[in-house]
């Protein structure tokens, strides 16, 4: 088979097209052709090595939507599945063409729902539900500000915050962006170059949880919260480190809620691909290229100028 790796750490350029062998898979695993997966942060780390990976060559590629060839553990010869921890499949992850996954990572894919929505979905919409449910326990009438709106997690999480219910402040880095962050559902888009989000949220009366993904803005999502609010952090967009007036926290009772790699379980991803079916929620899309493309999409990526995933597509 085929699939996009890189032999050593550096730019997009060295992603390459490498002939591979194909997968075996074991007693627990089904094997999936794989029609589109997409290019996450992570891929950016580790492809440059400040995340770097056990050994080289390496296949990113954190999701992966395909067609099961075989029946095998349950799922039969034509489905269509997608499973978010591709990286754990054995010919792995998915920039790879065939990949051997275990039967309990996958899901069905409703008929209504393409392969580029359901990686499109894929683990940003996991992501976005555990943090915003399964940590943050949100509850309707609450009050949200989700940071960077435009990605992936933030554009599927103002989305899962307004179908539940609640008031949803994001932000963004330059007014392009707003309408679009706007027509997902946000009642507010702060730019966050420009004004001071924390004070701007504390001035409009505050909110209960904050989605945090950008890490060094830790004290302004404590300065948003309401007494008591919570705060999940889930990613570091900006770095990894973060200053915090320890006084201002305390003060507050914020709780700070450490999320990691977060992934909301089996059922809740199946539960979302039924919501995108009932076109409840739109994944978001902001390019679909080729596989082979993939250099592009990683330097499109790294641009900051795209709202939601980009797709890739195999035509092996």
């Amino acid at each position: 088979m085929k699939a996009i790796q890189f032999a050593q750490y550096g730019g997009p350029e060295v992603l390459q097209v490498y002939d591979v062998p194909d997968p075996i898979p074991g007693p627990e695993d089904v094997l999936i052709q794989v029609k589109a997966t997409t290019v996450n942060h992570l891929d950016l780390f580790q492809r440059d090595g400040s995340r770097p990976v056990e050994r080289l060559p390496f296949t990113p590629g954190l999701e992966a939507a395909g067609v099961v060839p075989n029946d095998s553990q349950g799922f039969h010869a034509g489905e269509r599945v997608m499973t978010t921890r591709a990286l754990a499949a054995k010919g792995g992850g998915g920039y790879a063409s065939k990949i051997a996954a275990p039967a309990a990572d996958l899901v069905r894919i409703p008929d209504a729902v393409t392969f580029d929505q359901a990686v499109a979905a894929g683990l940003t919409s996991s992501t976005a539900w555990g943090s915003l449910f399964d940590l943050g326990h949100l509850q309707a009438g609450e009050r949200v500000l989700i940071w960077a709106g435009a990605s992936g997690v933030g554009s599927m999480a103002i989305q899962f915050a307004k179908y539940t219910g609640c008031w949803v402040c994001t932000t963004a880095s330059n007014s392009e962006k707003d309408s679009e962050l706007r027509r997902l559902g946000a009642d507010m888009v702060v730019n966050y170059k420009e004004q001071n989000v924390g004070k701007v949220l504390n001035d409009a009366a505050g909110v209960n949880l904050v989605i945090e993904l950008v890490g060094t803005t830790l004290q302004a999502s404590i300065d948003a919260c309401l007494s008591g609010g919570r705060v999940v952090l889930i990613g570091n967009l900006g770095g990894q480190q973060a200053t915090v007036d320890t006084q201002s926290w305390r003060h507050k009772r914020v709780n700070v809620i450490a999320g990691g790699t977060l992934r909301t379980s089996r059922e809740n991803e199946e539960r979302i691909l039924q919501l995108i079916a009932g076109k409840a929620i739109h994944p978001v899309i902001a390019r679909t290229m080729p596989i082979e493309k993939a250099a592009g999409a990683h330097r499109l990526l790294a641009s900051g100028k795209i709202i939601g995933k980009i797709v890739l597509v195999h035509s092996w």
